[in-house]
């Protein structure tokens, strides 16, 4: 795992060990970050279901304001501690080992663009996305991006959120969400 662009271009990320994580690959990352290249700088971003960090790194190099990242286990928490470190100050991220639902029940305030990355096929995504629409925790014309197996079919929710596009890429696909003004 690398950062692809940014002021951190090139930089190597730290890996979890074991099968537990499942990295969002190089190709299906570039992907993402063409998708919303206009839609980072200056944002403040949610990583949730974090894993290793790599999708909030990379919003860091890219110019992104503030990144939260969020993950449950100890050690995912420590390796995207290390590798947030690695790309910005410190002052630019904060690593919480929390639930993540427990964290967006917490009304944590609103994001500018929201990465949800759970582990697949657990009712997690649909979840996330219920919670994150239900308290409203992104802002005005933000972005969720939605990463999970192609076979899986995310809801319509209510407005202002209005479910995008969806791009597929092997056995993966990403579906993007905009909340609109009001």
């Amino acid at each position: 795992m690398r950062i692809i662009s940014g002021s951190a271009r090139g930089r190597r990320l730290k890996d979890l060990p074991g099968l537990d994580t499942r990295p969002t690959t190089d190709k299906v990352k570039e992907s993402i970050f063409n998708i919303i290249q206009f839609d980072i700088e200056g944002r403040r971003v949610l990583d949730l279901f974090s894993g290793t960090g790599q999708l909030g790194c990379e919003a860091l190099s890219r110019g992104a304001a503030y990144v939260t990242f969020v993950d449950q286990k100890r050690e995912a928490a420590k390796v995207t501690a290390e590798n947030a470190k690695a790309v910005a100050d410190p002052d630019r991220f904060e690593v919480l080992q929390r639930d993540a639902l427990a964290f967006v029940a917490s009304k944590p305030g609103k994001y500018g663009l929201v990465f949800l990355d759970p582990p697949y096929r657990t009712g997690l995504m649909e979840k996330s996305l219920e919670a994150i629409a239900g308290i409203d925790i992104v802002a005005e014309h933000g972005i969720i991006v939605c990463e999970t197996g192609v076979e899986e079919v995310l809801p319509a929710l209510a407005p202002p959120y209005e479910k995008g596009r969806e791009y597929r890429y092997g056995k993966i696909k990403l579906t993007l969400y905009h909340r609109r003004e009001g």
